[in-house]
């Protein structure tokens, strides 16, 4: 896509909604899989995704100063023949390094980025941490009107690829939120509900 055509596509979407009043900060997949040498799934060669987690890390500070609510995803698998992740698994067969009691630690919370006591960790079998799960109910709940999500702050998301990094942040802000920058997050996550 040409600078002028990237242009046009964005002055015709990305429209801003802006903040509400009761913000939670939402961490999807925040696991050793995207940050290990180990691992088929690191995203280390893109340095956006090496930076994510300091960038998270930011943001889980800010967020509980602030008396943010917290909710964390992961991806979980229970089924020792992979049947709940249904046709995900014939797509993607890596999704076995997330099934309960592998013992191969990529699954684990990445270092230093776990949930703490009272928050709310919402287990997932796809790509979207709706799809599937109590999210909603969870957010509905707590009566939060604005997401911060980890993968929409611009600096605190990764994909092993660079151009699909910035695509899919592209995407995201042209038509379904806001990409926004650590800085405003943080200054929101630290305001609290007021």
């Amino acid at each position: 896509m040409t600078q002028k055509a990237h242009r046009d596509y964005q002055d015709g979407f990305a429209g801003r909604i802006g903040w509400g009043k009761r913000p939670a900060l939402l961490l999807v997949d925040v696991c050793n899989a995207y940050w290990n040498d180990a691992s088929p799934l690191d995203t280390k060669s893109n340095p956006a995704s090496a930076a994510a987690p300091a960038s998270i890390a930011k943001l889980v500070s800010a967020a509980r100063q602030g008396k943010t609510p917290l909710i964390w995803t992961r991806v979980e698998y229970t089924k020792p023949d992979m049947s709940d992740a249904g046709l995900f698994y014939s797509k993607v067969p890596l999704l076995k390094l997330f099934q309960v009691g592998c013992g191969n630690g990529l699954e684990s919370w990445y270092p230093g980025l776990e949930p703490a006591a009272g928050e709310v960790v919402v287990p997932k079998r796809y790509p979207s941490a709706f799809f599937g799960t109590d999210l909603a109910a969870q957010l509905q709940s707590c009566n939060v009107d604005t997401v911060i999500i980890c993968g929409v702050v611009g600096e605190a998301c990764g994909d092993l690829s660079p151009a699909v990094h910035k695509a899919n942040l592209s995407d995201i802000n042209a038509k379904m939120a806001d990409v926004v920058s650590e800085d405003e997050a943080i200054q929101k996550l630290q305001a609290g509900w007021n």
